[in-house]
C-alpha cells in the first residue's frame, strides 16, 4: 500500500477531489494548510508573522491506496492540481506497512 501526500492550490482542490471520488478512491483526507507555493493572485497570498516571509493558502490532500492503484492516482492529482504555472504543487509517495481499520462497536 502506498500513502500519497499532495499538496494543491485551494482553487484545484474540489476538481481533483471529484475526480478521486469518480474512479472509487474513497478515503481522502484534506486539510487547510499555509504553504510557500507560488501565490496564483494577491488574494491568495497573506504575511506570516511567525514565519516572517509570505504564505499562501493550500490544501494538503491525503490517501491511501493499493500500489496498483498509485499510478491512476498520481495521474489524476497531477491532471486536476494544474495551474499552467512551472511547479503548481508537490506529491509525495511512501509505503504503509499497514492499514488497520477501527471497529465501530
Amino acid at each position: 500500500m502506498k500513502e500519497i501526500k499532495a499538496f494543491i492550490h485551494r482553487n484545484r482542490i474540489s476538481d481533483v477531489v471529484h475526480e478521486l471520488k469518480q474512479a472509487g478512491y474513497k478515503y481522502i483526507s484534506v486539510v487547510d494548510v499555509l504553504g510557500l507555493l507560488k501565490a496564483l493572485s494577491s488574494q491568495e497570498q497573506q504575511y506570516s508573522v511567525d514565519l516572517g516571509t509570505k504564505v499562501v493558502s493550500e490544501i494538503k490532500l491525503e490517501l491511501v491506496c493499493d500500489d496498483g492503484q498509485l499510478d491512476d492516482a498520481i495521474d489524476i492529482i497531477s491532471r486536476q492540481g494544474r495551474t499552467g504555472q512551472k511547479t503548481a504543487g508537490w506529491i509525495y509517495v511512501t509505503d504503509v506497512e499497514q492499514a488497520i481499520k477501527i471497529d465501530g462497536s
